[in-house]
């Protein structure tokens, strides 16, 4: 496989303070590196010239992208109908609630469009990534 087949894409809401942005991607990077199959991942260790071992990283692009919320939510939702596409996402709620209980509550008692989303990272062969993310501005701290 060539690393230019498959991408990863972060989004994040345009508003979403700066250290908010940092947690939802580390927790959706988890999400996705436990939900994908094992070819997300590039050389599992990597010893440098002292034998010392380094766990390997994504074999694939990953790009941080941000947009306003009402994008956001159109992506998420674009990417969830495409079945060829990994897709995690993060409500609001996934930062208002301290267990994983109460975030399986929050979350079972809402309708999909009441939802407010932080974040997304979406997965897969990098045309269909591009046609929903293709257009998005690279997530910078202002």
């Amino acid at each position: 496989m060539n690393y230019e087949d498959k991408k990863i894409v972060g989004i994040i809401a345009s508003n979403v303070e700066p250290s908010i942005a940092l947690n939802v991607i580390g927790h959706l990077a988890i999400s996705i590196g436990k939900y994908s199959n094992e070819e997300i991942m590039g050389k599992p260790i990597i010893k440098d010239k002292s034998g010392i071992e380094h766990l390997g990283i994504s074999q694939f692009p990953f790009i941080i992208t941000k947009v306003k919320s009402g994008k956001l939510k159109n992506a998420i939702d674009l990417a969830k109908q495409n079945p060829n596409l990994l897709v995690a996402d993060y409500p609001r709620d996934m930062l208002d609630t301290r267990t994983d209980e109460e975030l399986v509550n929050s979350i079972s008692s809402k309708e999909n469009e009441k939802l407010e989303y932080l974040g997304a990272i979406i997965y897969g062969n990098t045309k269909d990534v591009d046609e929903i993310t293709g257009k998005y501005q690279l997530w910078r701290m202002e």
